[in-house]
């Protein structure tokens, strides 16, 4: 396979599978798997993870919007935690790595996009995203308060009020506190509940004046 059948086969593809070249091209798959490796080693494509691709940036006629891949990259999945956080306002800080949250084994991929790092939840907490626009692609991205109930619920170790006050959260953030209280409430978990306990606490202490409702 030449490179100019790759490019016609995928160019409409912000990124693609092994797979799908297999069927595309009709070659056998060995014959494949070597072309794409050479294509990798002279910068023409950029391996993604093991058996997925995309086109290097010169080739490329679609954009790639990283926080998209992060859904598709390890499926099935939802961008949460840290990385929502800031995308909801909660935080202030821009996140570089894509948190992630999958009924999967945790994985951690690296490449040139970015760090993308997947932590395991159970079925039954696996809830509470939504398909957002970011950049013209549907992405899947935890609710503002999903993705605080998944941070508390995945970190380590009790959230004290230093602990809960150095992350800065945001009152002023478009956070629904009883939709949040639903989800602990769901959750059902004593860790949670004292979390939720010191966030309030946090949340008054940035306007003394209002109570967190």
């Amino acid at each position: 396979m030449k490179f100019e059948q790759l490019l016609h086969i995928v160019h409409t593809l912000p990124y693609f599978d092994l797979a799908t070249v297999v069927q595309m091209s009709g070659e056998r798959r060995e014959s494949v798997v070597q072309q794409l490796y050479r294509f990798s080693r002279a910068g023409k494509i950029i391996t993604l993870r093991r058996g997925m691709y995309a086109l290097s940036e010169q080739y490329r006629s679609t954009p790639l919007q990283p926080a998209q891949l992060a859904n598709d990259l390890y499926r099935p999945s939802y961008i949460s935690e840290l990385w929502a956080l800031s995308y909801h306002g909660m935080i202030p800080e821009g996140v570089k790595v894509f948190t992630s949250v999958t009924t999967r084994r945790p994985r951690t991929f690296r490449n040139a996009l970015g760090e993308f790092r997947y932590r395991n939840v159970k079925r039954t907490m696996f809830f509470a995203y939504m398909p957002l626009q970011i950049m013209e692609h549907e992405v899947l991205l935890a609710t503002p308060e999903k993705a605080l109930v998944d941070l508390w619920y995945l970190s380590k170790g009790q959230w004290t009020l230093e602990r809960m006050r150095e992350m800065r959260f945001s009152a002023e953030a478009a956070l629904d506190v009883k939709r949040l209280e639903a989800l602990v409430k769901k959750v059902d978990r004593p860790r949670l509940y004292r979390a939720l306990t010191v966030w309030r606490q946090v949340m008054s202490e940035q306007d003394p004046g209002e109570a967190i409702q």
